[in-house]
């Protein structure tokens, strides 16, 4: 096997003791997921800031090169008029560390992703799909560094997109007219930003921060908006979200296989349990060709993980499962030979028609029942749920064909600018490819596209 594909120890470790693999499942992520630990946090830091009288405060975390953030700034002035709540704004840069262990490639796809999602929440992103030039992102951060709380607010949208389009006379006017820091002074707000961030506990832009939890772009501000309307600081609370959910929908047009929807996923993915089975219905239900090409988890295969994300992701994803009515928790962490042996068994599966049930059976036995599929026991239920014989099962345990497709795939993804999980790709009848974005977020997004292109002809 590759060197790549060998265990990174620490927190990135694939190959975890038994009792490790215990402490993580039980207590960190099948805790962190569950809606009774975070009705828990929720209601003891709002006792605590009733008890010292404190405002709401919503921090927000600014990246001014981050496609995300552009979009999140166009609804920041929105939100602080919406809600009964005070909006502490942070100037960040990009993580620099594990966090973020593909930097060039996250910043490609925030920009292709914040193109195609922002006409949906009726927002706006240029579509010259370009980084915008150092000196021009210096400015911004300038003119921001120099605002005061509500000042940045009032002028974020302007600087912001006269940023991502790359217009250097109006940023030029922008800073003769609202002022701009020093490059000392820009420096230091923008580490003061970070370090506020860690401290809080992540590592993103385009983030809002309220009572012991992370909000993640336009994407999460729905959770954000369903809190704060909870608390009775909703001023219109018969009016639609300023961020609504979006939601998968199928569509009147079924195709006849012209389009190909490929899934990559992973056996340890969160993200991809909760979302695998609704990715086969969409293919299913629209009549479009299904291609599932999984890849090793990312731990796996060299990207380290670091507790900080790990955490975010579990809390995350639980919110995600909730909101979408999917099960998810209790959670057995399935990292390492669980991923291995199920993959062994796959090309089998595959063979006798079951590939797909296969990685269902573990995904869901996995993250939503919390089997042990470290034991054979746990894998033989895996098995036997999905509808295949443990007895010829077993016999392929030392199939290693698996090595090569899973690489196949991790190339293929990479071809595509994606590398995290899951991730899909829509090609048309031609096998172009149309659209290609990384996320569960996502998936609503190609239900509309397979419509448009089926009404397009």
């Amino acid at each position: 096997m590759s060197e790549n594909f060998k265990n990174q120890g620490g927190v990135s470790s694939s190959e975890p003791s038994r009792l490790y693999r215990w402490l993580t499942s039980k207590l960190f992520m099948s805790r962190l997921a569950s809606l009774r630990y975070q009705a828990k946090l929720r209601a003891k830091f709002e006792r605590r800031r009733h008890s010292a009288g404190s405002p709401h405060i919503v921090e927000y975390f600014h990246q001014v090169d981050d496609g995300y953030s552009h979009l999140s700034a166009q609804l920041l002035s929105a939100i602080s008029k919406r809600y009964d709540v005070t909006v502490v704004c942070h100037l960040v840069s990009a993580s620099q560390d594990a966090n973020a262990p593909e930097p060039q490639l996250l910043s490609d796809l925030a920009r292709q992703d914040a193109i195609h999602i922002a006409p949906h929440y009726g927002l706006h992103f240029p579509h010259g799909n370009t980084q915008p030039p150092k000196a021009l992102v210096d400015q911004a951060q300038a003119i921001l560094a120099r605002q005061t709380a509500q000042g940045f607010i009032d002028c974020l949208v302007e600087v912001s997109t006269a940023l991502w389009n790359h217009d250097q006379t109006t940023l030029a006017a922008l800073a003769e007219r609202l002022g701009a820091a020093s490059p000392e002074v820009t420096a230091a707000r923008i580490q003061q930003g970070n370090a506020q961030r860690a401290v809080l506990g992540h590592y993103s832009g385009a983030m809002f921060y309220y009572g012991k939890e992370w909000y993640w772009g336009v994407d999460r501000l729905y959770h954000l908006e369903a809190r704060l309307a909870t608390l009775g600081v909703d001023k219109q609370p018969d009016a639609a979200p300023l961020a609504p959910r979006k939601a998968v929908e199928i569509g009147e047009l079924k195709d006849n296989g012209s389009l190909t929807f490929e899934i990559y996923p992973s056996l340890r993915s969160p993200y991809t349990a909760i979302i695998f089975d609704r990715a086969l219905k969409l293919a299913a239900d629209s009549g479009v060709k299904l291609v599932v090409r999984p890849v090793l988890p990312m731990v796996m295969r060299g990207v380290p993980a670091t507790r900080v994300k790990g955490a975010y992701i579990m809390t995350d994803c639980g919110r995600e499962a909730r909101a979408s009515g999917v099960p998810f928790g209790p959670i057995y962490d399935p990292i390492g030979d669980p991923v291995r042996r199920c993959y062994a068994i796959y090309p089998w599966a595959c063979e006798q028609g079951k590939g797909n049930a296969l990685l269902s059976s573990f995904l869901r036995l996995a993250f939503a029942e919390g089997v042990n599929t470290n034991k054979l026991s746990g894998l033989q239920e895996v098995v036997e749920q999905a509808g295949l014989d443990w007895q010829m099962a077993k016999e392929q345990l030392a199939d290693t064909r698996w090595e090569a497709m899973v690489e196949q795939n991790r190339l293929a993804m990479y071809e595509a600018g994606l590398w995290g999980v899951p991730s899909f790709r829509l090609l048309d009848k031609d096998g172009n490819q149309v659209m290609a974005l990384w996320g569960q977020d996502r998936l609503w997004l190609f239900s509309r596209e397979i419509q448009r292109l089926l009404k397009a002809g």
